[in-house]
């Protein structure tokens, strides 16, 4: 069996795996879902201070303290450079890493450069003129393809603003990543914000699968993306593998 240390993106909480990691706790693996510094349970410790660098020691040490190892380690969006970052300093610790819809970066790297640039030039003007310049205000979640009611009941007031440092704040590595297996799981059904860091991800050797469903895939598609977890930790062909390309 596996362990899973799974990583939420922007303005959510570790919480948002719940539906994940029951089916994978289930069938037997172990599941971690920290939330990061600053957000959801723990938005009162938010302050202009919290950065990437910030995210990244939140991971680290859940790894060290909790004494993890062989660990398949996934981050979802935001969390791609955590999960860079966190393989780099501890690569004999993480078995695999695993990119959900996510950001695929190189040393010196920002979140915000990995953006489209429409994409980019918005976060980066929500954050001046809403966010105090230091805030990424929570965006609308049907443009991240959430539609039913349900979800959008359990998922929006867990939900709070993101510290723009950790999309400004630049990757910082070694090499060690690079050892790391690694895998990218796309999110087809939406408008393809990550489309270009698949394509980096296809680059580098990568496999990469497409899940049916929007940007939200442990709310949207819980089984499903376990399935395609579950796989990749079995090294063992995943569910939706006549759809990896």
């Amino acid at each position: 069996m596996a362990t899973f240390v799974l990583v939420h993106g922007a303005w959510h909480g570790g919480w948002c795996w719940d539906r994940v990691a029951t089916t994978l706790r289930a069938a037997g693996h172990e599941v971690h879902a920290p939330t990061l510094t600053g957000l959801s349970e723990r938005a009162h410790l938010l302050s202009p201070l919290v950065g990437l660098e910030t995210h990244v020691e939140d991971v680290v040490r859940v790894l060290d303290v909790l004494g993890l190892g062989d660990v398949v380690l996934v981050g979802h969006s935001y969390a791609g450079q955590i999960v860079t970052a966190v393989a780099d300093r501890r690569p004999r610790l993480v078995a695999h890493r695993v990119y959900l819809d996510a950001f695929v970066g190189s040393d010196g790297e920002a979140a915000r450069d990995l953006l489209p640039e429409t994409v980019e030039h918005h976060w980066a003007e929500s954050a001046a003129e809403q966010g105090f310049g230091w805030l990424v205000p929570v965006r609308k979640l049907s443009v991240l393809g959430v539609t039913e009611q349900a979800d959008l009941d359990w998922l929006s007031p867990k939900l709070t603003p993101h510290p723009w440092k950790t999309y400004t704040d630049p990757l910082r590595l070694t090499g060690a990543v690079d050892d790391v297996p690694a895998a990218f799981v796309e999110c087809v059904s939406w408008m393809r914000v990550f489309a270009g860091q698949a394509d980096r991800a296809r680059a580098r050797g990568w496999p990469v699968h497409e899940l049916e469903t929007g940007h939200e895939a442990m709310v949207t598609a819980p089984e499903e993306l376990a399935a395609v977890l579950a796989g990749i930790a079995g090294r063992l062909p995943a569910a939706s593998d006549e759809k990896e390309s």
